[in-house]
């Protein structure tokens, strides 16, 4: 029994430390896409993606970005695995608020 519960814990530790840096590899690969494309003056604030999302290689995620003023919450899917794989295609599935700031207001 003492087995099962260490592995148990083994396995839940190691998947805890996948999900974290799929995390870090999407935040990567999302910010290089938009490199390649010449806006790099967009900021990706956030990557937000489910619990299941690095056991598999085609997942979407969201994405809040940030240019000066406006913010963006995107849907992008991933087609590949950012930790596993070489090559990794993103797709803008849609786009899903937009918010502006016009003054900050004293």
């Amino acid at each position: 029994m003492g087995r099962f519960l260490s592995l148990i814990v083994l396995a839940g530790l190691a998947y805890g430390g996948l999900y974290v840096y799929y995390g870090m590899a999407a935040t990567q690969a999302i910010e290089q896409q938009l490199e390649a494309r010449g806006l790099t003056a967009l900021e990706v604030e956030r990557v937000a993606y489910g619990p299941l999302a690095p056991l598999t290689t085609d997942t979407r995620l969201s994405t809040d970005v940030r240019y000066r003023g406006a913010e963006a919450s995107l849907d992008i899917r991933v087609i590949g695995h950012p930790v596993f794989s070489d090559e990794v295609r993103l797709e803008l599935d849609g786009l899903q608020a937009l918010r502006l700031s016009i003054g900050t207001g004293n």
